[in-house]
């Protein structure tokens, strides 16, 4: 693997932290900028509004565009957002700021696979993606918690601060390590938005909005899960969160693997095993170490999705898969929005602190359910489209049954 993948990973552990520590760091910005607790919640629908924004929109500015002085660019917005943030002087200017680090989140990342998978040889793709996403799932187990810790005894502006230092490191390291990558042939605005003629793409993002917000409604109501049901002490619950990253973190490590063998079958036994073990969790949440090893499960299982889902909108978009890249980042935060919000319906209701696990596992299930029927309609076409190579590279990207066939 490239060097050249660790220097967008740096630039996605920064991206990570700063957008789970806000969850932890609530109370200390409510407190410090006299709002209340949900008012202060409005921050993280702040960051994910910039980002459903600014995926389509940022990727729309740049198609055409060499690939690495975008990426460069991108990583230089999302470290000047959270300086903006580290400075802002009331609640509303922290929450223009929050929405302004949220815009280049989904380009980045949607640029970041298109580079990651132009790096690699086309049986490595998914693996590549993977190591670039690893910097999100790391930042769950180190960044997150850290984060948190230095929020609590230096304040929340302290910790953006150094989010704003990783991020100005991983800026350098792109413009360093990552290799100019030639401009495709046939690019632009029009070209890109050509990829969204294809039936199979959107079949790709709906699996990510309604199967991945099964992932959602558990993680946003896992706290409480965890005190009220588990039997956590609340300052424990740090370290069975960093759980989560251990979880994340091997799922996209085996996902890529798998997902590079067989991309089809891992996509559907990946929301499959979520399914079930989200179902499982309210049974499991009843004693602590069950709870910790599910936590494990559900983050290692949720994704393992990633670098399938990423392989195939890059195989679904052909040679124009850099704006469908980064919409997936919009699917994620349309999931997230809505797995929270069905878990939510589901407390309010009065079904029990274990209920949001089991919403979850119908929408992880729902997903395995549009999955299992794209991949019928892909074996249903008459006969398999000829890969189309990469302009960069010239490397063919496979077909999912070809990719499955390995």
């Amino acid at each position: 693997m490239p060097l050249a993948l660790v220097a967008l990973a740096v630039t996605a552990f920064a991206i990570g932290t700063t957008e789970f520590a806000a969850m932890g760091l609530l109370p200390q910005v409510a407190e410090n900028l006299h709002v209340s607790i949900p008012q202060a919640g409005w921050l993280i629908s702040a960051y994910a509004i910039g980002v459903v924004i600014g995926a389509p929109l940022l990727t729309a500015l740049a198609a055409g565009r060499p690939r690495k002085p975008v990426l460069v660019a991108l990583a230089g917005l999302f470290a000047t957002g959270n300086l903006l943030c580290a400075i802002a002087p009331d609640f509303w200017s922290l929450a223009a700021a929050r929405l302004i680090t949220g815009l280049p989140h989904g380009a980045f990342f949607g640029a970041g696979a298109v580079a990651a998978a132009e790096l690699v040889a086309p049986h490595r793709r998914a693996r590549a993606v993977a190591v670039m996403f690893s910097g999100l799932t790391v930042a769950n187990i180190v960044g997150v918690p850290a984060a948190t810790l230095l929020g609590q005894h230096l304040g929340w502006r302290a910790t953006m601060l150094v989010v704003v230092a990783i991020g100005a490191l991983g800026t350098v390291a792109i413009a360093r390590l990552v290799p100019q990558l030639p401009t495709p042939a046939q690019s632009g605005l029009r070209h890109e938005l050509g990829a969204f003629r294809s039936g199979q793409l959107w079949l790709a993002l709906g699996t990510v909005v309604f199967g991945c917000g099964g992932f959602f409604a558990c993680y946003s109501y896992i706290t409480p899960l965890l005190t009220e049901v588990s039997g956590y002490a609340t300052g424990s619950v740090t370290l069975v969160l960093a759980l989560f990253g251990v979880g994340m973190t091997i799922g996209n490590v085996l996902g890529g693997i798998a997902a590079d063998r067989a991309l089809r079958p891992t996509l559907c036994a990946a929301f499959l095993l979520l399914a079930a073990t989200l179902a499982l969790f309210g049974v499991t949440a009843r004693t602590e170490w069950s709870a910790a090893l599910t936590v494990v499960l559900v983050g290692l299982f949720g994704f393992a999705i990633v670098p399938a889902v990423q392989t195939l909108v890059l195989q679904k978009a052909r040679n124009a898969p850099t704006l469908a890249s980064a919409t997936v980042q919009g699917a994620f935060n349309l999931a997230n929005a809505q797995g929270a919000y069905f878990g939510g319906l589901a407390l309010d209701a009065g079904l029990g602190w274990t209920s949001p696990t089991l919403v979850g596992s119908g929408l992880a299930a729902s997903g395995a359910v549009i999955a299992v029927i794209a991949w019928a309609a892909d074996r249903r076409r008459p006969g398999t489209a000829a890969p189309v190579p990469v302009p960069a590279l010239g490397h063919p990207l496979p077909t999912a049954e070809a990719v499955a066939r390995t």
